[in-house]
């Protein structure tokens, strides 16, 4: 998926997710949680606290979404990452409360028998949960393994827990405001506010890079999931591709993907699905849907499913008659020798970034440069518009920085493409690849790229019947 999108979770006329904005309304008072449909070992998390603990010198303060950042019916509660990531935690109005060790206090307490990790939960609702169902509550006799927090506290007791704090430190740690594409981490300000009300003298630090540097290494069990995610990402592009024909709308085909990804058990769409035919193969972020593919379309498919928080982030290009004309065809093996260029060169110590110090931005960019031209005459390297590829994890665009040399672990995206606005001709081509320490394991290399193989596939099911466009 190109560009700098976050994870969209609105699309009622597709799917029933919604997007964690900045909206408040009564109806988030019968917000649901979106089902994980696993999630890691306790211990993973508390393993991650530990790693990011040990870089503070002061308690670390985050919160979790509040449930009320969206008024759409088809609202399911989805945790915020950073706080996901370190707690497993998928329900709203959560905080986490995590204190180093110091000269001053013995290791796994502070002032005496304190904790050094709390969960702060909002106490049980008797009246919400007969609308939603149950949700854990700090005083649940088997909180803990509920959670796999040895503390768990209501969070109006947050405040109390910090103010102590602030006598014996001068740091404190916390997600600060900042400003994003689409508008970052819910109640900034506020929670912010509150820290700040709370250890008025103390020095508040952004924690967002420490906590970003880490996930850009995935755990076992993250790698697993990104893997269940792509197959079944896989599957949805193989489907469309049976589908795909003159006569359908975009919608259509996206309503198969969706279908396919969520029988495997992807709890939800990764972004917001792309399916642009003709001149909206040029888009890159296009997500109307409206158009009724013609005969002759190139169709640019951007679909990925999530499973268990884990984003799959996959592109096929198809001629919407199942077989490309010359010039789309002679397009199509440009982006595909690109990638294939890049994909050659992968390995730990490479960038993704145009300014990395071993780019493969650079390589797939001069690839396209060389290769073909516009009906002008002019090389097609700035109809590459976009970066090569970024990380995928718990976002779509996960945390990394594109310049930070690849490492073993790493999971991202490799896609070049090409968008010809006056042939409306848009092509690109995107993978999903772990680093290893050798080199790099190709996730989603089941589902076909190269010309011959889709119009193969296309063809033969474009004998079957096809179900007519409902607008017909």
């Amino acid at each position: 998926m190109s560009g700098r999108t976050q994870a969209v979770r609105s699309l009622a006329f597709l799917f029933p997710l919604a997007i964690a904005g900045m909206v408040f309304s009564c109806a988030a008072d019968l917000a649901r949680a979106q089902q994980r449909r696993e999630r890691e070992p306790w211990s993973v998390y508390a393993e991650r606290r530990a790693k990011l603990l040990a870089q503070a010198d002061g308690p670390i303060v985050l919160f979790g979404y509040t449930g009320m950042e969206e008024e759409a019916q088809t609202y399911l509660f989805s945790q915020e990452e950073n706080f996901y990531y370190l707690t497993g935690y998928n329900d709203e109005g959560a905080g986490l409360l995590l204190v180093p060790e110091s000269k001053n206090h013995t290791a796994g307490q502070i002032e005496g028998n304190a904790p050094r990790e709390i969960l702060f939960l909002p106490p049980r609702n008797p009246r919400k949960e007969r609308w939603v169902g149950p949700r854990p509550g700090p005083d649940d006799p088997d909180i803990s393994q509920k959670t796999g927090f040895a503390v768990v506290k209501p969070f109006p007791q947050m405040r109390a827990s910090l103010e102590k704090l602030a006598r014996a430190y001068d740091n404190f740690y916390t997600i600060l405001p900042y400003e994003k594409e689409l508008g970052g981490y819910p109640h900034e300000k506020e929670w912010t506010q509150y820290v700040q009300q709370s250890v008025p003298q103390a020095k508040l630090n952004d924690l967002r890079a420490k906590i970003g540097a880490l996930r850009q290494i995935k755990s076992p069990g993250e790698i697993a999931f990104l893997t269940k995610a792509i197959n079944a990402s896989d599957d949805a592009h193989l489907a469309a591709m049976k589908r795909m024909r003159p006569g359908l709308y975009e919608y259509q085909v996206a309503a198969t993907m969706l279908y396919t990804f969520s029988d495997q058990g992807c709890e939800a769409p990764a972004y917001a699905p792309i399916v642009g035919a003709g001149w909206n193969s040029t888009v890159l972020h296009y997500d109307t849907l409206s158009k009724k593919i013609a005969d002759g379309d190139i169709v640019v498919l951007d679909v990925g499913g999530q499973f268990s928080g884990y984003a799959a982030d996959i592109t096929r290009t198809l001629p919407a008659n199942g077989t490309f004309t010359p010039r789309q065809r002679e397009i199509y093996e440009i982006v595909l020798g690109a990638q294939n260029a890049a994909i050659a060169a992968l390995k730990p110590g490479m960038g993704l970034g145009r300014k990395s110090k071993n780019s493969l931005f650079e390589i797939a960019y001069n690839y396209i440069n060389s290769h073909g031209k516009d009906k002008q005459g002019r090389p097609l390297g700035p109809y590459f518009i976009h970066g090569l590829g970024h990380h995928i994890g718990l976002n779509v665009h996960d945390a990394g920085d594109p310049d930070r040399p690849l490492e073993p672990g790493m999971v991202i995206t490799i896609e070049p493409g090409i968008y010809i606005t006056e042939e409306n001709l848009g092509v690109r081509i995107e993978d999903n690849f772990l680093i290893t320490n050798t080199g790099y394991k190709f996730l989603s290399e089941n589902l076909p790229r190269s010309a011959d193989e889709i119009e193969k596939i296309m063809n033969k099911a474009q004998t079957q019947p096809a179900q007519p466009a409902r607008h017909d």
